[in-house]
């Protein structure tokens, strides 16, 4: 095995490229260095190398194709010995990017006659007499001893340019695979309100929108990312990534607890609001097992390290239920419910809680309602129940009750009856006379003790 070879093998596993790719890459830069120092015009320069060798056989392609009519190979003539200088600039771009280049359109039904790439069916038939339609004529070109330095320089940047599209491709390729899931990377660097996570053959862009608010990323820090989207981008594949998807929460669940990973205990619904507090709805068909307690673990233990995986942020394990009515009252813990009316045409909930537990059920700035219908899919009321005002109703109209019995025995025995209010309003006549004599009596005497002490 020759050392050219040994140094493509080494390429492809440091770049976890193809092999054969990178020979293809190589026959092209051959074939724009012959090109540049012995090519003709209109000659379709095919290159084939052998590594283990590093020898290399070069030929001229052509696809035989219709003659032309005599007008239009007229044309063809003129254009090729009196050359466009635009048409010169776009065959030599070409030899680097020739997927910018376009072409103008032909004709509809009709593909536009190329010199370097077609020839006629009669000029054919000259380099091979048995020639047809479609097929290719190949032309076997004598082989150079060398190439001069603007053509090693031009087959370098061919290389360069074919091997960093390969990457591009590849890293592309891979992480679009990986788009919509969840991944582990290093936070490289931060400029301005975007953070670079190094995701291993890439590096993702964490926007501002997609940062949790109250959380900071320290050069070296590991992080679940979540890929949101992967597009080209000029200088290769942008990788978007987020911290404020829920699918985050759930790879973490998956990932801490076994019950979950192995299918035992279902994720129904997840409802979060990213760095401050999350619902997760769970579920089993397995009559031995409490997915509440699978999930937060003995003292706690599993739910507090998905808790610091997330940053501190609050989590709520509500347990799933296909009863509209049970599955509401369980969302909106830790507020105990009094009662719920449902409204399947508005797909709405009215509840009632008890004063003391409003707050809690609506929650802060409306968090702990608003997270629960994100998690059930109803829209939900919550009312406050007057539960003492009924009952003070209740107990007037009792006293009321009571009252009229005692009116109707005192009329049949003839008595006056006396209510409770003129007995009040008697007692506060009497009240007021007497504080009136205390009043004047006192009065008096003040008057007879000035009198004795002026006299004396």
């Amino acid at each position: 095995m020759s050392e050219i070879s040994n140094a493509i093998k080494q390429l492809c596993e440091e770049k976890n490229l193809d092999f054969k790719s990178v020979i293809s890459a190589i026959e092209l830069a051959l074939a724009a260095a012959y090109r540049k120092d012995y090519g003709e015009r209109n000659q379709n320069i095919r290159v084939k190398f052998d590594p283990n060798l590093g020898t290399s056989e070069i030929f001229d392609v052509k696809t035989v194709v219709d003659n032309l009519p005599e007008e239009e190979e007229r044309e063809m003539l003129a254009n090729l010995y009196n050359p466009n200088p635009k048409e010169l600039k776009k065959e030599e771009f070409r030899e680097f990017r020739p997927e910018v280049v376009e072409e103008e359109p032909a004709e509809e039904g009709k593909k536009k006659f190329n010199p370097k790439t077609d020839i006629q069916l009669k000029e054919a038939a000259i380099l091979k007499h048995d020639a047809v339609i479609g097929e290719e004529v190949v032309t076997e070109l004598p082989i150079p001893d060398s190439y001069g330095r603007m053509a090693a320089q031009t087959a370098k940047q061919v290389i360069i340019q074919k091997l960093r599209e390969m990457e591009r491709d590849m890293i592309f390729g891979e992480f679009k695979g990986k788009e919509r899931e969840v991944v582990s990377g290093i936070v490289q660097r931060r400029e301005g309100r975007f953070v670079f996570v190094d995701l291993g053959k890439a590096i993702g862009l964490l926007p501002a929108e997609e940062q949790i608010y109250n959380e900071r990323y320290e050069t070296g820090m590991r992080v679940k990312v979540y890929i949101k989207e992967v597009r080209e981008g000029h200088k290769g594949p942008e990788i978007i990534l987020s911290r404020r998807s829920e699918e985050i929460l759930r790879k973490v669940f998956y990932l801490e607890i076994p019950e979950v990973s192995n299918g035992l205990v279902e994720i129904k619904a997840v409802a979060r609001e990213a760095g401050s507090r999350s619902k997760v709805a769970i579920w089993t068909d397995a009559d031995n097992v409490d997915p509440v307690g699978s999930c937060v673990g003995q003292r706690g233990s599993r739910i507090q390290t998905i808790i610091s995986e997330l940053g501190g942020e609050k989590i709520d394990i509500i347990e799933y239920n296909e009863d509209a009515e049970k599955f509401i009252g369980n969302a909106l813990a830790p507020a105990k419910i009094m009662s719920l009316e449902l409204d399947q045409a508005e797909h709405k909930a009215v509840v009632k809680v008890a004063p003391d537990k409003l707050s809690l059920a609506i929650g802060k700035s409306g968090q702990n309602v608003r997270l629960a219908a994100r998690l059930t899919g109803w829209k939900i009321d919550i009312i406050e129940a007057s539960e003492e005002g009924e009952k003070k109703v209740a107990a007037s109209d009792e006293e009321l009750a009571v009252l009229d019995e005692e009116n109707a025995v005192l009329e049949a025995a003839g008595e006056k009856t006396v209510t409770g209010e003129a007995e009040a309003s008697e007692e506060n006549v009497e009240g007021e006379n007497v504080e009136g004599e205390k009043k004047a009596a006192k009065k008096v005497k003040k008057t007879k003790e000035t009198k004795t002490k002026k006299t004396k």
